[in-house]
């Protein structure tokens, strides 16, 4: 039976079941925000750390992976060899980037590859079949497709913009928060009015049982990284935190 259907194909190069990727963003989470450095914690944490970037490449997004390798490579480097090299304010500065940097980014980029690579339809599909409630399906549905259209809504403001001369420079960025800002503030809101009256239209706040054309399923890749992750994860539960 074929797991995946063309349409997602078209979407993800690597195609995986969402509920691998929700796996591996909560394992990648817990454990580069919780780890450390040392030891068999600091193997696990470099581990998840190379999820993201070893997920964009595969989906051919060259961008994305080398303004992650730039950041992580640099907040860990920061971090393992000038901490304790430093005092006063430089340690302060170092503490406070590379804490940011470390901790926080592996999990934002997994959350950017996790939704510009499923389709809600997939996502409802896998949410279903863990017996998640209505009331978590539709928020966490309404919010994957929020972000994509209110980054949409961003460009189309910029390019009006640009076209009656509003820059950041020139004197005009005051003007430039007035007319960029407040419309994308707006635009906010009435997308996620629009997005919550989509979904209930669709269905899914009914009491009846919904059906799906989007098939889903795992492949040996999917039961390859929940392995690796699930693993490491318990690895590090039962003394990489050490």
């Amino acid at each position: 039976m074929e797991l995946i259907t063309s349409a997602n194909r078209d979407l993800s190069a690597f195609p995986l079941d969402p509920r691998t990727k929700i796996l591996l963003l909560l394992c990648a989470n817990v454990v580069i925000i919780g780890g450390g450095f040392s030891g068999t914690a600091g193997i696990i944490r470099a581990l998840f750390a190379s999820f993201p970037l070893f997920l964009l490449l595969l989906e051919r997004k060259w961008r994305a992976a080398a303004f992650y390798t730039l950041f992580i490579g640099t907040a860990m480097a920061c971090e393992i060899l000038l901490l304790q090299r430093t005092a006063g304010i430089w340690n302060l500065l170092i503490v406070i980037f590379s804490g940011i940097f470390s901790r926080f980014v592996p999990g934002l980029v997994m959350g950017f590859y996790v939704v510009s690579t499923t389709k809600i339809s997939e996502f409802i599909a896998a949410m279903e079949r863990l017996r998640f409630p209505p009331a978590l399906i539709i928020p966490f549905a309404v919010m994957m497709r929020f972000f994509p259209t209110v980054k949409e809504e961003s460009a189309a403001i910029g390019d009006a913009m640009k076209m009656r001369g509003i820059r950041m420079g020139g004197g005009n960025a005051i003007a430039m928060l007035e007319y960029r800002v407040v419309p994308l503030l707006i635009s906010t809101v009435k997308i996620g009015e629009e997005l919550s009256a989509a979904a209930l239209t669709r269905g899914l706040g009914g009491p009846g049982k919904r059906t799906n054309i989007c098939e889903i399923g795992f492949r040996l890749r999917d039961w390859t990284l929940c392995a690796i992750a699930v693993s490491a994860l318990l690895i590090w539960m039962m003394g990489g935190t050490a």
